[in-house]
């Protein structure tokens, strides 16, 4: 079997579906637990296990301003709650959590996209 590898085909939030750009190279985080070895005295060592929510960073959504693509993201980002987020690799698989917009909504006017980043509640889950 071969891995495959390429852009992420869309972002749906909320129930809205996003073009993602093809040169988008995003890095995903599905959440869980981030581990560290702290040492004692003795020379002797324990596990800290912290709690890490899952990310998506590096996401360029093509965006139309005529379909108010801008202001619904912003109204996403306004709530005050996690949405559902689908993200549909080149791969065809797809991952899905609950999560909240990260970093601001702004829009290139040159390239009518807008960079996002999302992260939220749980860890993302492969959908079958």
């Amino acid at each position: 079997m071969v891995a495959v590898g390429g852009s992420i085909e869309s972002v749906v939030l909320n129930g809205r579906r996003f073009s993602v750009t093809s040169d988008a190279d995003s890095t995903r985080d599905l959440g869980g637990f981030s581990n560290a070895n702290e040492y004692n005295g003795d020379g002797s060592s324990r596990l800290i296990k912290s709690r890490v929510s899952w990310e998506i960073d590096g996401l360029s959504l093509s965006i139309d301003d005529a379909l108010g693509d801008q202001e619904f993201l912003q109204n996403l980002a306004d709530t005050n709650s996690y949405f559902t987020c689908l993200i549909t690799y080149a791969s065809g698989i797809s991952y899905e959590g609950q999560g909240q917009l990260m970093d601001g909504v702004k829009a290139a006017s040159n390239t009518t996209t807008t960079p996002i980043k999302l992260g939220g509640n749980g860890v993302l889950t492969q959908q079958t």
